[in-house]
């Protein structure tokens, strides 16, 4: 017995069959005499198409945002006509669907009437897609007599005003949740939560973050003191490696908070990177299990790495990025210019993902997305412009068609040999390597290599990640 949050993903609840399997796991969980808190995302496809509705209406386009809207109702009230045989709960539900969808209606106008989506708008329309499924789902558990009762998160995940990527305002929100959300589950509640939602001060919505459930679940699970918080998704675990680019991918059995941190943020697409961070001080396990497969126990992931027969634990990658080079002989000794350029980077409002600089001191480079490069190059030469005007700094340039790949594992830590065999490994398969990083955890090494160098790239460090290597 225990208190067990679970995160039901968009594929996990994108269909009426698929809501039956939630349903069935979680009532599965409430006869092992656990107390269960369930947070979902939209509907497969429903955040894509809610985007499709902005889009839409910031051109005047009516008959598109209509037209969208509409299969967005379709796609609910089919799941319902399956899921719910009580004739009256139904009908209470499509109420609901067809007034939250005339409010979608009537935000779409609004933008098509001022000609531009605002931030805080495009957070308000996406939000629909959350507060749809939630209704659904809490509906059709009260059928299976499942003592279901549904939550928007925007009740108690309060925000800055940073719409689109919120970031939650700690105090508050934990209040919220202890004092609010806590009792229902001691009442014998199952809370149906919103991910991905939060709210500003003055109860303006906002969310989180595409892919922001994840982190939203995690939230809920500290502060509802859970045992567990299982993310429920469509494969069975955390993989080595992306099985699109290496069918030997295996599923992990576990990993440390640090390692999922690492992968996440470099490119593996089953947990959103900011996962761990509200559950890691409680040291609340986090499983990664699949809905379609519930008898796999997946992966476990903990606060201590678990050893393994493998130094190198899994391989991803990050496509669509850029590099961005300062180079210049006068850099030598001249002090901030690194600083200077990061603080430029920060201030065209993008992330750098990996930076790497030569001992020289005559040129440092650093990675952003594809599309931020642009934008990063002329803020930089701008904070630089006395610098390249006096020739201290030559230039500031631009690869594109590059890729990081990232190697990942605890056990590198004090294990003589593996930045060695990571980069023979390359050498001896012809893929030449651009830059190199490693943090001071010693869990990951990252490196850059030529777009049409990844697959064979990640399959031939994969190779390590399979054998067995004495850590």
């Amino acid at each position: 017995m225990g208190t067990i949050t679970m995160k039901f993903g968009g594929t996990s609840v994108g269909s009426a069959d698929a809501m039956s399997q939630v349903m069935q796991i979680v009532a599965d969980s409430l006869a092992d005499g656990n107390r269960v808190a369930v947070v979902v995302s939209a509907m497969s496809g429903v955040t894509n198409l809610l985007l499709k509705t902005v889009e839409a209406a910031k051109t005047g386009d009516k008959w598109t945002y209509t037209e969208v809207s509409q299969e967005i109702r379709e796609k609910h009230e089919e799941a319902a006509e399956l899921l719910i045989s009580d004739e009256e709960v139904r009908d209470q539900f499509i109420a609901k669907l067809d007034k939250m969808l005339e409010q979608h209606i009537e935000l779409c106008t609004a933008i098509g009437t001022l000609g531009e989506v605002t931030p805080r708008i495009a957070d308000a329309i996406v939000s629909f897609g959350e507060r749809l499924s939630s209704r659904l789902i809490s509906a059709a558990m009260k059928e299976r007599n499942i003592n279901a009762k549904q939550f928007d998160s925007s009740q108690f995940i309060i925000t800055n005003h940073n719409y689109q990527d919120a970031d939650p305002l700690w105090d508050v929100t934990e209040k919220n949740i202890r004092e609010q959300l806590l009792p229902q589950l001691d009442e014998g509640i199952v809370p149906i939560i919103t991910g991905f939602i939060g709210s500003t001060p003055d109860g303006v919505i906002t969310t989180l973050g595409r892919g922001g459930s994840d982190f939203s679940a995690a939230i809920f699970a500290a502060y509802l003191d859970s045992d567990e918080l299982i993310i429920w998704t469509d494969v069975d675990g955390v993989m080595t490696t992306d099985p699109r680019i290496d069918k030997r991918a295996r599923v992990l059995p576990n990993v440390s908070y640090q390692e999922v941190g690492e992968m996440a943020f470099y490119g593996a697409k089953v947990l959103h990177p900011k996962t761990v961070q509200p559950i890691i001080s409680q040291e609340i396990p986090l499983r990664v299990r699949n809905t379609f497969n519930p008898t796999h126990p997946g992966t476990l992931i903990t606060a201590t790495p678990t050893p393994s027969d493998t130094v190198i634990k899994a391989v991803t990658s990050i496509r669509n990025v850029s590099m961005l080079t300062v180079s210049g002989k006068g850099m030598l000794g001249v002090p901030g210019i690194a600083g200077r350029t990061f603080l430029a980077t920060a201030d065209s409002g993008a992330s750098i993902l990996m930076i790497s600089q030569s001992s020289s001191e005559q040129n440092f480079c650093f990675i952003v997305t594809d599309g931020q490069a642009d934008g990063v190059k002329g803020s930089v030469e701008s904070e630089l412009a006395k610098e390249i005007e006096d020739q201290d700094v030559d230039s500031v340039s631009i690869t594109s068609d590059i890729v990081i790949v990232t190697v990942v594992g605890a056990g590198m830590r004090g294990t003589m040999g593996v930045a060695g065999r990571v980069f023979t490994t390359m050498g001896d398969n012809g893929i030449n390597v651009l830059a190199i990083a490693q943090g001071s955890s010693e869990c990951s090494i990252s490196f850059v290599v030529n777009e049409n160098d990844l697959e064979h790239a990640v399959s031939s460090l994969h190779e390590l990640a399979l054998q067995a290597v004495p850590a």
